[in-house]
């Protein structure tokens, strides 16, 4: 079994079957991560597709002292996405976001009113989170659905873990006061 390092070697040396390795190994993962976001299995497709075709033309940028092969495809296949999302369904600010401020609440409150409920109340969550813009998404998708640390967030979504950290933080808050109004 070819090492990343051995992969990407050949992928920078044009071999076939660097990217056909590169693609076996991480398509599934690149293509879950954007079908969560995207819902249409199509589109899902043909942004994994985009992901490794940029990948294997930008080769020479990726820094194994920076991240893993899986997690550089992954930054790449989150900015697709992103931009594919920001052309498909423009971001609106909700008055109500300017509410979740008002109140604090730890962090235990937070995850325990968030991880516990009965199966309407987590189908309620799941709409609200279908509702989160598509950075908001992204970050709740990396970090607890594939439990990717923030540093591979960071890396991801190029911005610093405290960011992310406080970035969280307000998507559960934002979560909770709107699962309170029901």
């Amino acid at each position: 079994m070819k090492t990343d390092v051995q992969i990407v070697e050949a992928v920078k040396n044009g071999r076939r079957e660097g990217q056909d390795l590169m693609f076996g190994r991480y398509a599934q993962e690149v293509f879950a991560m954007i079908v969560r976001q995207v819902s249409n299995e199509q589109d899902a497709e043909e942004l994994t597709q985009d992901t490794f075709l940029r990948a294997f033309s930008h080769i020479g940028s990726y820094d194994p002292e920076r991240a893993s092969l899986s997690t550089w495809l992954c930054r790449i296949a989150y900015r697709l996405t992103l931009d594919f999302l920001k052309r498909r369904r423009p971001f609106v600010v909700s008055m109500e976001d300017t509410e979740v401020w008002q109140t604090d609440i730890s962090d235990e409150q937070l995850e325990a009113e968030l991880s516990t409920g009965n199966e309407e109340r987590i189908q309620r969550l799941e709409l609200l989170i279908d509702d989160l813009s598509p950075d908001e998404r992204m970050l709740l998708m990396l970090y607890y659905f594939e439990d990717r640390s923030l540093d591979e967030c960071s890396y991801i979504m190029d911005a610093t873990s405290h960011a992310l950290a406080n970035r969280l933080y307000r998507i559960r808050k934002k979560l909770y006061k709107q699962l309170q109004k029901i």
